[in-house]
């Protein structure tokens, strides 16, 4: 289940909550009951498996804006 951050206004207090997607825009309350809170943006790191051989194209890859998938 997705976990979302959130400060609240009155106190400042950081805190993550718990639910499904379908209620990640609700509003929270604070753990000490304020209302006024706003959702914090998040960021996410995607890995993949360690050793792994990089996917895309074979070949020379010169860098470029797209990694060497362009051309460029």
């Amino acid at each position: 289940m997705p976990r979302y951050e959130f400060r609240c206004r009155a106190c400042g207090a950081n805190f993550e909550v718990s639910r499904p997607m379908r209620e990640a825009t609700a509003p929270a309350s604070c753990p000490q009951g304020h209302g006024d809170t706003v959702k914090l943006l998040s960021t996410v790191a995607v890995t993949g498996r360690g050793g792994a051989a990089p996917s895309g194209p074979a070949g020379g890859g010169g860098g470029g804006c797209c990694g060497g998938g362009c051309g460029c």
